[in-house]
């Protein structure tokens, strides 16, 4: 009787297990997004092409943005350097980033320092504090290095995020045990060399001659270094760029061990760097991306240029170098810091506006004259049993050529420009090989 009763009970365990487990390893969906540089608050607002969006967000197991914005009040005072504008937004954005449908955000960008380490301690607090899961920065290099994890219904999701362009103390560093580490950002350093023709260096090697700056390694035959790059001897002129090797290996060792603790592991860089043109990712940028996928993440996300990149599949799993800007609200800050008003000559009667307008000339240079720069893209990649079935594309509008208290806040974009949106993806992402269809409204990447 007892063995009975031990049988009956470990096939009722069993039966209970099986369909946990099955929609444990079933469907998964990701909503990915670019740049969050918000600064308006969202849920206010109720147009069907805004809330159509926001559904897309929700109805996703998980949602992703960068947040290009810091929290706070400021408690702390503006770095003498900035990533270009001091960003800054009341602490709520986080609730309201939350309220749009997102669970991920990363925190490492040219921005994360622009109000020293205050406002990066700030801009975690408030992230966490809304139960937004962030990855990117922390009181140390390693702490900014790790994976964050994510549990859903479908799935465990590792995050792990690094920059690229940074100011230089935003930065995050080691310590020996006998000085507190640096807190900051996860860094992916780079260097670069110029190809340049034999007549360019014979110039070059004047101009060193002449200001007594050439470095020790001076070689004027084929390479030299001048004003900390280096240039060496080509038939055409060209830039190359490389990952720095510690930082690469770092963040490699972070993505094997979290593809152990997770079922899907995203990595995703910040990254203004281009090779020509801005749609163009830098040499090093797809160097590291492809790292980051033999080191097992299941994808790579870029942001940072706000404009979109192309796509790349690489070994079946995606790499996307760009999704455009999600928000774009760099406009509607309630305060900005001496130093961008004194680069462009503006007195103490002059405010946020004055700076808008000498900054982009009325809005006929800069960001509010590029359309490129108010689109983007919603990327949704759904696993099947830990396979990639499909990845849809769902074009967004910033509202280009809108007053600025309007633009920046996204919405679906109509036929006529999601088609042309999915069109320049497709354009961008051909060099890669990967082929972009439009389909019922949405781009689908042909996995084939």
């Amino acid at each position: 009787m007892k063995a009975t009763r031990n049988l009956f009970s470990t096939l009722f365990l069993v039966i209970s297990i099986v369909p946990i487990y099955s929609q444990y390893q079933n469907s998964c969906s990701i909503a990915l997004t670019g740049d969050a540089i918000i600064t308006r608050k969202l849920s206010v607002y109720n147009e069907p092409a805004f809330l159509k969006m926001i559904k897309v967000l929700r109805d996703a197991d998980a949602a992703f943005t960068n947040l290009e914005m810091l929290l706070h009040n400021y408690e702390s005072y503006p770095m003498h350097q900035s990533g270009g504008t001091y960003m800054r937004a009341d602490p709520q954005m986080a609730d309201e980033l939350v309220w749009a449908g997102f669970d991920m955000v990363s925190l490492a960008n040219n921005h994360t320092g622009d109000y020293g380490v205050g406002g990066m301690r700030s801009t975690i607090k408030h992230a966490s504090r809304a139960g937004l899961l962030h990855a990117g920065a922390g009181e140390s290099l390693a702490e900014a290095r790790e994976a964050r994890f994510l549990e859903t219904a479908n799935g465990r999701i590792a995050l792990i995020s690094c920059s690229s362009t940074f100011p230089d103390h935003s930065r995050a560093g080691k310590t020996r045990g006998d000085i507190p580490p640096r807190p900051g950002l996860s860094p992916l350093r780079h260097s670069r060399t110029y190809t340049i023709t034999q007549p360019q260096m014979n110039q070059l090697v004047e101009l060193g001659k002449s200001l007594n700056i050439y470095s020790d390694d001076f070689s004027p035959e084929s390479r030299i270094r001048l004003l900390g790059d280096t240039f060496i001897l080509g038939d055409t002129p060209g830039i190359q760029t490389k990952c720095n090797e510690e930082d690469l290996n770092e963040i490699s060792s972070v993505v094997n061990n979290a593809n152990t603790l997770a079922d899907i592991t995203i990595v995703t860089i910040h990254a203004h760097e281009r090779k020509g043109d801005i749609t163009i990712p830098a040499d090093f940028v797809v160097e590291f991306a492809h790292q980051m996928i033999d080191a097992g993440a299941d994808m790579v996300v870029g942001h940072g240029p706000h404009v979109l990149r192309g796509i790349e599949m690489y070994k079946g799993k995606p790499i996307f170098y760009s999704l455009g800007d999600f928000m774009f609200q760099n406009e509607t800050l309630l305060r900005l810091p001496y130093e961008n008003y004194e680069r462009y000559d503006l007195t103490s009667d002059q405010h946020v506006g004055d700076f808008n307008a000498r900054r982009y000339k009325n809005d006929s240079v800069g960001f509010p004259s590029r359309p490129m720069v108010w689109e983007g893209v919603i990327a949704m990649p759904v696993w099947e049993n830990g396979k990639f079935t499909s990845i849809e594309l769902h074009p967004l509008s910033l509202g280009f050529g809108q007053p600025r208290q309007v633009r920046g806040r996204p919405m679906m974009a109509d036929e006529k420009l999601g088609r042309k949106i999915i069109k320049d993806l497709t354009d961008l992402s051909e060099p890669f090989g990967t082929k972009v269809v439009w389909k019922d409204g949405v781009g689908v990447v042909r996995l084939e």
